[in-house]
């Protein structure tokens, strides 16, 4: 397992911009690029969604359709960082976004839609999109 750090959010207007950064460390950190990472998030009151994954080399990516065209998942792996860049906020992206880490070898779609395969989590960090 590695930890992960999420840092970035804040608060912003809605139309606004934040990027979000999920950093690694940790004892099996070599093998960072060998891990799938995924974005999600949890408003008060709903259930944890997944937002958006890549695969280990970055080669590939999947993004719930409530962010396709508005966010964009990216990787770093001789950093050890992932990031989110989030455009056109909306009041309803408003929630705690978690970073997570998979040695699962499924594909990005699955990835997303099987959090449970993740072995490492953020402690989260705080988006609020409001005027």
């Amino acid at each position: 397992q590695v930890q992960l750090v999420e840092s970035g959010g804040g608060l912003v207007q809605p139309g606004g911009s934040l990027r979000l950064s999920c950093t690694a460390s940790g004892s099996t950190l070599r093998l960072y690029g060998l891990y799938g990472i995924g974005w999600f998030r949890q408003a008060p009151g709903k259930e944890r969604e997944a937002v958006s994954c890549i695969s280990s080399s970055g080669g590939s990516t999947y993004y719930a359709d409530f962010v396709k065209g508005r966010f964009t998942i990216s990787r770093d792996n001789a950093k050890n960082t992932a990031y989110l860049q989030m455009a056109s906020l909306k009041p309803e992206d408003t929630a705690v976004y978690y970073c997570a880490a998979t040695g699962a070898m499924i594909g990005v779609a699955q990835m997303c839609n099987m959090p449970a395969r993740f072995d490492s989590w953020g402690q989260g960090t705080q988006v609020t999109v409001s005027s």
